[in-house]
């Protein structure tokens, strides 16, 4: 099979490799289209925690059983799958156990041909997503979901705010939360991008390049019951004053970094619950996707690469320049 295999820091390669057999359990996917997260791109730049090489990326797949292992029912074969790439999630829904590992790293991922995959990892594909939209689903879905239900707990009416609006994550959020029926905004550095966000559902957004913007979204907006975020950094602070006494912050990545001061006073004066938000447990994912087919609602495909592009795929997602996920078809 042909992969996507990883070999150093920043060298990519597409390399032919033998083709996966399905241990007691798995199931062997022929992968019909992947997708790719933050976490592939620190991956090949040697940023990630616990980053080895060789390794094939990629912890977002759909495709086609193949073949499956022993003690795996064979009626799989043939199925229309997605993978839920949260490996060993563990028995509490509360927090991953320790065993808990993301598919594309130690394991190799879906940037292949083929994977193997542990089968109770296997959830049937929407019958109405395309592959590219099935594809860009698992992890940023699973992401979403919890941050938005499980963990803020949204309520119709509340008004929400999720930051970064443009990446698989934020979109996902925002489909979520407004079909819960909150009041969502966004926070962007493109006009376009917030644009595209209301079109999608959005009441308005926020340029956060721009001096003074938390200020003037807070009296625009009257300020947050709930923050989603997923960048981290310095814009912690205006996230904070942007959120209601009483009002919930999740953050679920810390794509700009940590935050180098924190007005801890502001938090407990105001009663503010922080969050933080990983993935999600197979209960969730299997809710998530059943929530998703029986809305039709569906993630938003910035672009679609050949696997020989796979180098401009990670060019456009190190640059920050896409709209929903970057998918690959295998």
């Amino acid at each position: 099979m042909r992969a996507i295999q990883l070999t150093a820091a920043n060298q990519l390669n597409i390399v032919s490799l033998p083709d996966p057999v399905p241990a007691a359990g798995e199931a062997v996917v022929a992968v019909r289209a992947a997708a790719l997260n933050h976490r592939d791109a620190f991956i090949k730049a040697g940023v990630y925690a616990g980053v080895k090489w060789p390794c094939v990326p990629g912890s977002d797949g759909a495709g086609t059983v193949a073949a499956v292992g022993e003690g795996v029912d064979p009626a799989w074969v043939g199925r229309e799958v997605i993978i839920n790439p949260g490996l060993d999630w563990g028995g509490s829904t509360t927090a991953q156990g320790p065993k808990f590992s993301i598919l594309g790293l130690p394991r190799d991922g879906t940037l292949a041909e083929r994977v193997a995959v542990p089968a109770s990892q296997l959830v049937p594909k929407p019958a109405h997503l395309s592959w590219e939209e099935a594809a860009a689903l698992p992890l940023a879905g699973l992401t979403a979901w919890r941050a938005v239900v499980t963990r803020a707990a949204v309520l119709p009416g509340e008004r929400v705010l999720i930051s970064g609006i443009g990446g698989g994550v934020a979109l996902l959020a925002l489909r979520f939360a407004v079909n819960h029926g909150a009041e969502v905004w966004v926070t962007s550095s493109s006009a376009d991008k917030i644009a595209r966000a209301v079109a999608l559902g959005a009441r308005d957004g926020a340029d956060y390049s721009k001096p003074g913007w938390a200020a003037d979204l807070l009296k625009r907006s009257g300020g947050f019951h709930v923050v989603i975020d997923g960048a981290g950094g310095e814009g912690v602070s205006d996230l904070i004053d942007l959120t209601l006494p009483g009002g919930r912050v999740v953050s679920y990545g810390a794509t700009r970094g940590n935050p180098s001061s924190f007005a801890m006073r502001k938090i407990f004066w105001r009663q503010i619950s922080v969050l933080g938000s990983t993935m999600g447990s197979p209960s969730e994912f299997a809710a998530m996707v059943q929530y998703l087919s029986m809305h039709q609602l569906k993630p938003v495909v910035s672009a679609v690469f050949a696997l020989d592009q796979a180098a401009e795929a990670f060019a456009l997602m190190e640059k920050g320049g896409q709209f929903g996920k970057i998918v690959v078809r295998t």
